[in-house]
């Protein structure tokens, strides 16, 4: 299974589509076996589902995004985690370990970038 985290630095990015890059990390048997970098390739509409299925990521993990995106996402087959926050590496750890939840929220105010989360 290979996990996507939509990332600033080493943190959770508050907002998928213009986050820094995705920490993307490659599970087997309950434990990270390859972890990389991928920077953003730029936010278009519709382009980044596809950019990410393209590199056979099966969950994407993010604090926030826009309903669109999650639409896109679940037709890819790549399961959606939004509400999630803090360091990325803790928080595969977490959704591996059952730990981790999505809260369903959808983004609607793009006019606040950084702040869909909270």
């Amino acid at each position: 299974m290979k996990i996507a985290v939509a990332c600033e630095g080493k943190l959770v990015s508050g907002h998928f589509g213009h986050c820094e890059g995705f920490y993307t990390c490659e599970v087997q048997d309950g434990k990270i076996v390859e972890e990389k970098f991928v920077q953003n390739p730029g936010h278009k509409p519709g382009y980044l589902p596809v950019f990410l299925k393209e590199l056979n990521v099966s969950t994407i993990i993010s604090g926030g995004m826009g309903e669109t995106a999650q639409q896109l996402f679940n037709q890819n087959n790549i399961e959606v985690v939004v509400g999630a926050t803090g360091d990325c590496g803790d928080t595969v750890e977490k959704y591996i370990n059952g730990n981790l939840k999505s809260t369903g929220s959808v983004c609607t105010e793009h006019a606040h970038e950084g702040h869909c989360n909270e």
